[in-house]
């Protein structure tokens, strides 16, 4: 798969990124750089290599579910920008 000029630009686009006119040339062979090092993974042979979500084998460390300090609305209310009626307010971002 090839990136064109025009591509790189509808991705651009969709990203909301701006990207300058005589960047975009730029940016497309870096999106082909990055398809052909995903096509050169692809070549990989996996068979019977199991799945890992990291390097070294560790299990995280848990702690008992108990309810800690609360009842201080005030003080953790204080941080806030804008606390109203005992609440954080935060602007409206849905019509």
């Amino acid at each position: 798969m090839s990136i064109d000029k025009d591509t790189a630009a509808k991705v651009a686009k969709l990203a909301r990124i701006r990207v300058e006119e005589d960047a975009l040339p730029a940016l497309a062979q870096e999106f082909n750089d990055i398809l052909g090092f995903i096509e050169q993974l692809a070549e990989v042979d996996v068979e019977g290599v199991e799945p890992m979500t990291g390097v070294t084998p560790m299990r995280l460390k848990r702690r008992e579910d108990v309810v800690t300090e609360g009842g201080m609305p005030d003080r953790i209310l204080s941080n806030a920008p804008d606390a109203r009626e005992g609440f954080f307010a935060v602007p409206k971002v849905v019509e």
